[in-house]
């Protein structure tokens, strides 16, 4: 236990200190992120005509709690992975006695520390901007969004993670980066809250993963009623469907392996 905690340890401040160099792209990246504050006030106008069930506070509240989401959640180990097998530089790591599976995953984790202080100042910024929309927040649902974040972060670190591995046998599954991302676009609650959804839609969106990865922590963050035992339930499922074909796609995908130096 000693010993994987002083690994996770050194994984975590090597990259943090790592990601502390690139500070002013952190902040590009963050600012690259900031399509949920457009959306929000198309739907803060469309709130003020009674047509949806949310008002314009609340339609606020829930646009800045898909920002925290995304900022939190956000993941491009597609890209990351897809570089890694094309230019062979995969296979010094696999003579690593560490699966590089963690080692990009505390590349991210490190970078969401390194992104925090910058996100902060923009949720305050936020509010000074929009005092209507500020409300206490009840700590029992904060807590749960905080969680319901954190798993749907690891989730979706699985997803892509398993399509990164396709790279073993596409020339560039980077490519499925285009496509990946539409479907978290309009499935996932950051275009809209599924509340304007129409309900044979809505009901669609809801067996497939996306909405957990963004909505629900959302709704949870935002204090908006939500099934919470549900959704962490459902959040743990498709974690532990995610982890068992990620192993599975990526013991094939190492048989396939032919880079330089495999």
């Amino acid at each position: 236990m000693s010993s994987a905690w002083r690994k996770t340890r050194t994984l975590l401040s090597v990259n943090y200190a790592y990601m502390l160099e690139y500070r002013a792209e952190l902040v590009l990246w963050m600012l690259s992120g900031v399509l949920p504050f457009v959306l929000m006030g198309v739907w803060m106008e469309a709130g003020r005509e009674g047509a949806f069930p949310l008002t314009p506070p609340e339609f606020a509240r829930y646009f800045l709690a898909v920002f925290l989401v995304r900022q939190l959640t956000v993941v491009w180990v597609i890209w990351q992975m897809d570089e890694l097998v094309v230019s062979g530089r995969l296979s010094p790591w696999l003579l690593q006695p560490i699966d590089p599976f963690w080692r990009m995953l505390a590349e991210h984790v490190a970078e969401r520390a390194a992104r925090l202080p910058f996100v902060v100042a923009l949720v305050v910024l936020f509010f000074v901007l929009y005092p209507q929309a500020w409300r206490a927040p009840e700590p029992a649902s904060l807590a749960l969004g905080l969680v319901a974040t954190a798993a749907a972060f690891i989730l979706r670190f699985l997803m892509e993670y398993t399509l990164g591995t396709l790279s073993f046998w596409l020339e560039r599954a980077g490519n499925l980066q285009q496509l990946w991302f539409l479907a978290l676009l309009f499935l996932s609650g950051t275009i809209a809250p599924l509340e304007v959804y129409p309900p044979l839609l809505r009901s669609i969106v809801e067996l497939t993963p996306f909405p957990y990865v963004v909505y629900f922590p959302a709704q949870l963050l935002a204090g908006q009623p939500v099934a919470a035992a549900r959704g962490l339930t459902v959040l743990a499922v498709w974690i532990a469907l995610f982890i068992v074909i990620n192993r599975w796609v990526w013991r094939m995908g190492l048989r396939k392996y032919s880079a330089m130096g495999a």
